[in-house]
């Protein structure tokens, strides 16, 4: 696919900034350490990372984004099953925090499970459970919209069967679908998207009958929603919906400066983060959203230079990553 050197941009600055969200909520996660209202890296949190270094989000991104920049279809089992590799890979280094849901996928499955085994073990854990729809899949989405960049309808496809590795209830893998659009057409466009105004959201799979009514409709009512309350109504961020809601409101709430557009990304992650709770996933999710409009030179070096993780990954690196992923389609 052929981009613009601002589209280019922006999609590198979709995964720079759904990191840097990620290392800046980490600090402050489930209220582990006060929030003055301007976010910095101060590392600590649950897995008590240093200062910069990105959690479970960016890593299981990066788990993605290195499949993706091989110019695989990620709707294919075979990369499906790198995908599952890559997650097992990490998840049996230990890493300092993990989601419940998604550890107690990658603990049944195994280090070396394909992805039928992992998806298998996701199946188990919502029977033994009764629920799946936690944010755990929503937060790595980043990656998947630049390997899908050029076809809505495979993108679409493609963020379902990711989640469905380790999240099997259908609101996740539509939850997916939907955030995966709207960062697709903001990269491409450099605007967030008008409701109706983008490719592929009727092929979103609908919520399913526990949650409000299915289809096209119910995906516009969540935004809605969004768009109307504040977005400290949506503490309730551990679940798929309350996440992504929380992660919109906070961007559609915050004005864009006539004097610096760009501040928008700073400004939307520190309104992210004051929603509290899952404060590195709701910023990591609204991240990837304000890089793909603002482009990489958005997020500050002070943060792009100190950030880290997992494989000893930096930002640049990712840059690097997310830039070869849409090269390659």
């Amino acid at each position: 696919m052929d981009l613009t050197s601002e589209q280019l941009d922006r999609a590198a600055g979709a995964m720079l900034a759904a990191a840097a969200g990620d290392a800046l909520g980490a600090g402050y996660e489930f209220g582990t350490a006060s929030y003055p209202g301007t976010p910095e890296m101060i590392g600590g949190g649950l897995g008590g990372f240093a200062p910069g270094e990105w959690t479970d989000d960016t890593a299981q991104g990066f788990a993605i984004l290195e499949v993706a920049a091989t110019g695989a279809d990620l709707r294919t089992e075979a990369a499906l099953d790198a995908i599952a590799a890559n997650l097992g890979e990490w998840y049996a280094a230990g890493p300092p925090d993990v989601g419940i849901q998604t550890a107690a996928v990658l603990s049944l499955a195994g280090r070396d499970a394909s992805a039928a085994a992992m998806r298998e073990a996701a199946r188990q854990v919502h029977e033994r459970t009764g629920r799946s729809a936690g944010n755990g899949s929503l937060m790595r989405t980043a990656p998947v919209t630049l390997a899908h960049l050029d076809d809505p309808e495979a993108l679409v496809e493609a963020a379902v069967k990711v989640s469905a590795l380790t999240h099997h209830d259908p609101a996740a893998g539509g939850a997916c679908a939907l955030w995966c659009l709207i960062i697709r057409y903001t990269v491409l466009h450099g605007e967030l998207p008008a409701p109706d105004a983008w490719e592929g959201l009727e092929a979103v799979p609908g919520l399913d009958s526990a949650r409000p009514p299915e289809g096209y409709a119910a995906w516009r009512s969540v935004l809605r929603e969004a768009e109307q309350q504040e977005p400290g109504s949506f503490d309730q961020n551990a679940w798929v919906i309350g996440a992504l809601q929380a992660a919109w409101s906070a961007i559609t709430h915050t004005p864009v400066s006539d004097d610096d557009p760009p501040r928008q990304l700073r400004d939307a992650l520190a309104t992210a983060i004051g929603i509290g709770h899952d404060t590195d996933t709701v910023a990591a999710i609204a991240g990837a959203v304000l890089g793909a409009r603002w482009g990489a030179g958005a997020v500050p070096d002070t943060w792009r230079t100190i950030l880290h993780g997992w494989r000893d990954q930096t930002g640049d690196g990712l840059v690097e990553l997310a830039r070869r992923t849409v090269r390659l389609r």
